[in-house]
């Protein structure tokens, strides 16, 4: 299988190459406004999620539920956004190396950030 992104691109390319940009709002990335999935803002809400009562992954740190988030979405659908829509195959067209970046990016990431 090839990936989508192998992780050695820019970091916009990581990021927009797998389609991210079309579903969510991504502070930094040009055009990545979507509205169908929860703002990338996960230095601001990622902490809230894993005390979410209706979280049951099994990641203990915010890096780690961003990769949770991608390889296996159902694990948590955060509340007002539809569930089943994000899509399950990212775990076999991203790299390890190209996950690794986008949870390193969206980690530090905060609702101050996506401020116009």
């Amino acid at each position: 299988v090839i990936p989508l992104v192998t992780g050695d691109e820019p970091l916009v390319d990581v990021l927009t190459k797998p389609g991210c940009p079309v579903c969510h709002v991504i502070p930094g990335i040009p055009g990545a406004a979507g509205q169908v999935g929860p703002p990338l803002v996960l230095g601001t809400t990622g902490v809230q999620r894993l005390k979410d009562p209706g979280y049951h992954g099994e990641a203990k740190t915010v890096h780690e539920y961003i990769v949770e988030s991608v390889l296996e979405p159902e694990r948590f659908v955060v509340q007002g956004y539809p569930a089943q829509t994000m899509p399950t195959w990212y775990g076999s067209k991203l790299s390890a190396l190209a996950l690794e970046k986008i949870a390193a990016y969206l980690e530090r990431q905060t609702e101050e950030d996506s401020a116009p």
